[in-house]
């Protein structure tokens, strides 16, 4: 008797720690959880009265009053508890309608069972420490358990796709462990097995079905799979209209920088910077687009080189003296000459979060001046660049500094309404500084102007090993041809404008020009014994794509042609990607001449 009770203790302990660690927890409000909260609290309470009913069957004789209450009360809480677990198979497996059918005659059965119990005698039996209660009730109540593990075997066989889940490895356990239970129960009566087989189930329930923490994770998985699915769509549609928007504008760009080199009238040459200006800006626009969708998917990567600060600084100056065009205004600049000449860094970041500052400044700086400084402060092998842009112009209200950095936020926009942008310039310059370590404060007074100061570490460094590039941001105009002649170049595009713009911005380089529209032409040609000295590939391309026709290239025997990635696809990270499958450079479009002048040198040169 004692080791009996002793048992079933430990059963209420377990479930009422079940409890404590269900209720610490975030929980999902559903169908299910009602269910199982029902479980719970009736299998403690057929517990407490199964610890109780110890006592009332020693004591029957001089309290059968009480014995028949609490015995009675056991068998109804237990049948109870069988057809709340039914009920729950039942509404996880049917529709509405299906489980209100049910659930009324399970009701009308239940209502039957407990007149039943109450009105049948129940005799208790207590002789050599083994005691237990027999009768008609009793006997009712182990054939009740045999009819509805028999109904619900068969209710699940109708049910069968709906059950091939880990949440219905709970009721395998009832009706296997169940069946085998009771029938041991009913040869030794005085084996109680029937209540710790109830609370084993509810046990693990709560690791198969209502575990908060289980559903949680479930949850999260899907949101996840969602969101990754969504970057996925995402990247994959942002690669497709910086191709779409990229291919015109290559030919905008491509033609106009080809007409700067003709001898035009003076307004002819003004409307041709016109629309360069304008192909710029609409660039700008794509440009940020895809860095803010690439910050904020997490895909966007700072790349550390080395670099020259005083070739960025020069870089920067030359630009906003070309963007100021005939606008009054006296652009002042100044860099430490004390500072260390080469560092390691973002080259490519770094250039753009200040380039975004003196663009923002010339847009809304009508009159007075711009003030651009790089100072810095070294500390043993790294520097902390001070970087200030300040500007006489229109300012900024005090209300207004904090919404400054969100995307798609423009100012003031009644009094603004004509200068040209999408609001992305300054979000992405934080994001960039944030992502490279750096800080950004701004101050400006209202109608007066304007400072933005950036402060960015960058390692110190001593020995370099590259050398200056400056045939970046140069006047297109300036730009001398290497003499070609006798080169060989071919150009694969499917886009016959595409084709028509490289082809006239090699002309001037004298060397001979081939061109094809597919990726199987092309090695069909270098099949046939066609040799070249530099191919430009677009990637891109219908059938084969560039980088396909690259590999099969290289799958000829002898063919060591430089081959430079030529494409529109120019979201970040795609430079690296192309490196990565072999290409020799990357070229994007639109094709700026200073880097296919740069590519040129380095591969014909």
């Amino acid at each position: 008797m004692t080791n009996g009770i002793i048992f079933h203790l430990y059963c209420l302990a377990v479930i009422i720690s079940v409890i404590i660690i269900y209720f610490s927890k975030p929980r999902v409000k559903s169908v299910e959880t009602k269910f199982y909260l029902a479980l719970i609290f009736t299998n403690i309470i057929v517990l407490m009265l199964h610890i109780f009913s110890y006592y009332t069957i020693l004591h029957a004789d001089t309290a059968p009053l009480l014995n028949q209450i609490v015995t009675k009360s056991y068998l109804f809480f237990l049948t109870l508890w069988i057809i709340i677990f039914s009920l729950y198979i039942v509404r996880m497996t049917s529709g509405e309608k299906v489980f209100k059918a049910i659930f009324i005659g399970m009701s009308l059965i239940m209502v039957g069972i407990g007149i039943y119990v109450i009105a049948c005698p129940i005799y208790a039996y207590n002789a050599s420490d083994n005691f237990y209660t027999y009768g008609p009730a009793i006997t009712t109540m182990y054939k009740g358990f045999y009819l509805n593990m028999a109904s619900l075997i068969i209710y699940l066989l109708f049910n069968f796709k709906k059950i091939l889940n880990k949440r219905y490895i709970p009721v395998f356990l009832l009706i296997i462990l169940g069946a085998v239970f009771v029938y041991i129960q009913q040869r030794c009566p005085w084996i109680l097995l029937t209540t710790a087989l109830e609370t084993f189930v509810v046990f693990i329930m709560y690791f198969t079905i209502e575990n908060p923490d289980i559903r949680m994770i479930e949850q999260l998985n899907i949101a996840r799979e969602q969101a990754d699915k969504a970057n996925s769509a995402k990247s994959e549609f942002l690669s497709s209209m910086s191709h779409e928007i990229r291919t015109p504008l290559n030919a905008i760009v491509g033609f106009s920088q080809a007409l700067c080199e003709e001898d035009l009238n003076d307004q002819a040459r003004d409307e041709v910077n016109d629309i360069m200006m304008a192909s710029e800006t609409l660039l700008d626009i794509v440009n940020g687009i895809l860095d803010i969708s690439k910050i904020e998917a997490n895909k966007l990567e700072i790349v550390n080189t080395e670099y020259s600060l005083k070739q960025i600084f020069d870089e920067l100056v030359s630009l906003s003296k070309a963007r100021l065009g005939e606008k009054p205004l006296d652009f002042k600049f100044s860099i430490d000459e004390s500072l260390p000449k080469y560092f390691y860094g973002d080259k490519v970041r770094v250039k753009q979060v200040i380039l975004n500052l003196l663009t923002n400044s010339i847009k809304y700086t009508h009159e007075g001046w711009i003030d651009f400084k790089i100072t810095g402060i070294k500390s043993n092998d790294v520097c902390r660049l001070i970087i200030s842009v300040e500007d006489s112009g229109i300012g900024i209200k005090p209300e207004s500094i904090d919404k400054l950095f969100s995307k798609f936020e423009r100012l003031d926009i009644e009094k603004n309404n004509t200068i040209e942008g999408t609001g992305l310039g300054l979000a992405i310059t934080k994001k960039l500084i944030d992502l490279m370590g750096g800080k950004i404060v701004v101050q400006s007074v209202y109608g007066q102007g304007s400072k933005f100061t950036i402060a960015l570490d960058q390692k110190i460094v001593e020995n370099p090993t590259i050398e200056l590039d400056n045939t970046k941001n140069i006047d297109v105009s300036s730009i001398k041809p290497l003499d070609l002649t006798n080169k060989r170049i071919l150009i694969v595009d499917d886009n016959k404008v595409n084709l028509k713009v490289a082809s006239r911005l090699l002309q001037d380089y004298h060397c001979i020009i081939d061109t094809l529209d597919s990726g199987q032409a092309c090695i069909d040609k270098i099949n046939f014994g066609a040799t070249y000295d530099l191919i430009l590939m677009d990637d891109m391309m219908p059938k084969m794509s560039g980088v396909e026709t690259f590999h099969k290239l290289q799958e000829i025997e002898g063919f060591e042609t430089p081959v430079i990635a030529l494409t529109a696809n120019a979201i970040s990270g795609m430079k690296e990607k192309y490196l990565s499958e072999g290409f020799n450079s990357y070229l994007s479009k639109p094709i700026d001449k200073g880097e296919l002048n740069k590519i040129l040198n380095e591969f014909l040169g």
